[in-house]
């Protein structure tokens, strides 16, 4: 049964009243509770029904930008830090079901509430900082993309990053087609990349006996300063402040009944939906790294941490013509992803907080434009070496602006006015805000450790 939308969620008797502002217009209208919930169905239809937000922003934990940190720490430290790795997903997890549960609950996105409840000094704040993370997020998808058609096609990087701009047609074009469309084929090149590096870990053959005893976190993690800034590193680029706007936002393209019961039918299936979604990405993650390890570490290419060298070392240290090509496949689907949710993302973000509506092509070539032109000038001056440290730069902005959507996050599912009988409980509150000081601890020393590294 599809449900109708409602743009104003004040006319619902079960509507939440702790916000300042009634909500005139849902997030997303376009696509806003377009997808039918069955209700009176079996668990599997309602399971099938929910699936598809969960891997949209699963694509974010997978992007290019986690690609160097997984692979510098594979190839120096083995199999060591894959609990970082684990660590961040359970993180992320936590993270995703808060996002999730403020949109089935409030009917508003991440961006909406934090319009309706601080002032408009602090939201042009919040604004201004969240717009700078997605330029970045796109600076990685745009240099992702161009090293992956230099590599397979022996395309320059210039003209790799300039042809990067003509996706925006291609987004429209899916945009116009529904919203299960975008979800396919996101599925599709989630497959892709899942694929690839599973044959690239059946021909390296990583220890298993190995890889299991470091899903538990070691001392020598915290007493080795360089071992300890690789696994900030990885924490940092995990994490991704526009994922949690826009999983609030696309939760509420499902058409669950506006009241309680729905609600409670909706964070269930949505949650499951994002934490198996998430599964996912923590296996691609960890198969980067693991596959890092077995391929470089021990020999005299433990100090590889830059993509365009892994590729160009994975065939002749694996002894497989294809290793190498199907590493480049994965990172062209692993940036052409990104592309996708980031469009999305940045039109949740900007109709969020301001409460203005963009044509989507005007609104995506505002933010190609801010990523295509630091990309071009570093790639016609620096080459490749510039190119990957302009990559790490965008993970590291994104790391600072993560504070400033992880607090109001938990903020607002820890506010019973805002929340109502979905709140918190005692001990999610505990663990949540326990989570936020872990990761703002940790990306302020990321951003400073980098820092100091750029100035010596």
């Amino acid at each position: 049964m599809k449900m109708p939308a409602t743009p104003n969620n004040t006319s619902d008797p079960n509507a939440i009243s702790g916000w300042r502002r009634p909500l005139k217009t849902p997030s997303l209208q376009e696509v806003f509770s377009s997808i039918p919930v069955p209700i009176n169905a079996a668990i599997w239809r309602k399971i099938l029904a929910f699936a598809g937000p969960g891997l949209m922003v699963a694509v974010g934990y997978m992007d290019p930008g986690n690609w160097a940190t997984d692979l510098a720490g594979g190839a120096k430290f083995g199999y060591t830090l894959i609990s970082v790795v684990l660590i961040s997903n359970f993180m992320a997890i936590l993270l995703q079901h808060l996002s999730l549960k403020l949109g089935i609950v409030t009917s508003r996105d991440l961006a909406q509430a934090c319009r309706d409840h601080f002032s408009q000094p602090v939201v042009y704040f919040l604004w201004i900082l969240c717009e700078i993370a997605i330029a970045a997020c796109d600076l990685a998808e745009v240099i992702g993309s161009a090293i992956a058609l230099n590599l397979l096609f022996g395309i320059p990087l210039v003209v790799g990053i300039v042809l990067t701009a003509l996706d925006v047609m291609i987004v429209l074009l899916l945009q116009n087609k529904g919203f299960r469309i975008l979800e396919c084929i996101v599925a599709s090149l989630i497959v892709i990349i899942g694929g690839c590096f599973s044959y690239e870990l059946l021909v390296a053959n990583p220890s298993l006996g190995a890889i299991v005893p470091n899903l538990l976190p070691k001392a020598e993690i915290m007493q080795n300063p360089e071992m300890l800034y690789i696994a900030i590193g990885i924490l940092g680029a995990t994490v991704m402040p526009h994922n949690l706007y826009l999983h609030s936002s696309i939760v509420q393209t499902r058409a669950f009944e506006k009241n309680d019961i729905g609600r409670a039918m909706a964070i269930r299936y949505a949650t499951l939906d994002s934490t198996v979604a998430l599964l996912c990405a923590f296996f691609i993650n960890a198969a980067i790294l693991v596959l890092s390890a077995a391929a470089f570490h021990g020999t005299q290419y433990e100090n590889v941490a830059d993509i365009h060298d892994a590729y160009h070392l994975l065939t002749p240290v694996l002894g497989v013509p294809l290793a190498s090509f199907l590493f480049a496949i994965a990172l062209l689907a692993s940036g052409q992803n990104s592309t996708l949710t980031g469009t999305l993302a940045g039109q949740i973000v900007m109709e969020g907080f301001l409460n203005i509506r963009l044509r989507p092509w005007v609104r995506r070539i505002i933010t190609r434009s801010v990523a295509i032109v630091p990309a071009v000038i570093v790639a016609a001056l620096f080459g490749h070496k510039g190119v990957g440290s302009l990559l790490i730069l965008s993970q590291v902005i994104l790391s600072l602006q993560l504070s400033f959507a992880v607090i109001p996050l938990v903020w607002f599912t820890n506010d019973k006015t805002k929340m109502g009988k979905f709140v918190n409980s005692s001990r999610l509150k505990i663990v949540a805000w326990l989570t936020t000081l872990v990761i703002v601890s940790l990306n302020i020393y990321l951003l400073f450790q980098t820092v100091r590294v750029w100035l010596q």
